[in-house]
C-alpha cells in the first residue's frame, strides 16, 4: 500500500509510484527459461542451480524498484557508449540482419547469451572482428577495475567475455571491454585476449549445473559458513542453508 498521507515527502511519493510501476513491469515480464551465459562466473554452482530452476527468492530479496532503476541506468549507459564509439569511428554491430541482438544458444536452448556488440572495423590499432562488452559501475567498483583489471577485479565479467568469445567464434582477436564510471562518466577500456581455459571451465560448469538440476541433484555450496559475505548477498541464502545439505 502506497503512503499518500500529508507527511510523505514529494520525493518519497514519486519514488514509490515509479518503483511500483517498475516492479509491475518486472512481474509482467516472463522469466527466461535458460541458464544465462553472463552468470556462469559466479562463485557458487548451487546459486546457479537456483537461478536455472527459477526457485523463488528469499522474502525481501527480489529486485525492488531501486535496483530496477540501477539496471535501467546500465542499459541507457550502454546505448550512450554505442553512440560514442560509432561517433569515434568504430563500426559496431549490435543486431543481426533480422534486428535481433547478437547472441548464442546451445544445449537445445538451455544455455544462452546475448552480447552487447561486435566491432567489425574502425580506427587503426585494433583487430577486427572483436567482441565488445560494456558495464556501468559505481566509483568504487570502477576504481578496482582500473587498478586490478578485469580478470582480478571482476571475474564474473571475465568469464562472460571468455564464454561469449568462444560461442560466437570471436576468439581470434582480443575483446574490447569498456566500463563507464556512473559518478564521473570516465571510461575504462581493456583489451581482453581469449582465455580458452576459462571458457572451457565455464562451459563445463554450465553442463554440470544443467544436468544436476534436471536430475534433481543438489550441487554443494561453495562456502562453509552462512556468514560468508557472498552468501549475504545471495537471493537464495535462506533457502540454501535451511536445506541442511
Amino acid at each position: 500500500m502506497l503512503d499518500f498521507n500529508p507527511s510523505a515527502s514529494l520525493s518519497g511519493r514519486i519514488e514509490a509510484l515509479v518503483d511500483q510501476a517498475l516492479e509491475q513491469e518486472r512481474d509482467d515480464t516472463p522469466p527466461r527459461q535458460y541458464l544465462g551465459g553472463s552468470r556462469l562466473g559466479v562463485s557458487c554452482e548451487r546459486q546457479l542451480q537456483f537461478e536455472y530452476a527459477k526457485a523463488p527468492v528469499d522474502p525481501g530479496k527480489g529486485f525492488g524498484g531501486r535496483l530496477l532503476r540501477i539496471f535501467e541506468r546500465g542499459h541507457q549507459t550502454e546505448a550512450m557508449v554505442i553512440r560514442w564509439l560509432r561517433m569515434a569511428g568504430f563500426i559496431l554491430k549490435t543486431e543481426d540482419a533480422d534486428g535481433r541482438q547478437f547472441g548464442f544458444s546451445v544445449a537445445q536452448g538451455r544455455l544462452r547469451g546475448h552480447v552487447d556488440g561486435v566491432l567489425v572495423g574502425g580506427p587503426e590499432g585494433f583487430a577486427y572482428p572483436a567482441l565488445w562488452e560494456n558495464k556501468c559501475l559505481g566509483s568504487k567498483s570502477w576504481r578496482e577495475l582500473q587498478k586490478h583489471k578485469l580478470a582480478v577485479a571482476k571475474p564474473v565479467y571475465a568469464a562472460q567475455v571468455a564464454v561469449y568469445q568462444s560461442y560466437l567464434t570471436l576468439h581470434e582477436h582480443p575483446a574490447l571491454f569498456t566500463a563507464v564510471n556512473a559518478d564521473t562518466m570516465e571510461i575504462y577500456a581493456e583489451l581482453v585476449p581469449f582465455d580458452a581455459g576459462l571458457a572451457q571451465r565455464m562451459s563445463d560448469r554450465a553442463v554440470k549445473v544443467i544436468q544436476a538440476t534436471e536430475a534433481g541433484e543438489l550441487l554443494p555450496r561453495s562456502f562453509a559458513e552462512s556468514t560468508h559475505f557472498e552468501c549475504k548477498f545471495c537471493a537464495w541464502a535462506q533457502r540454501c542453508w535451511n536445506l541442511n545439505r
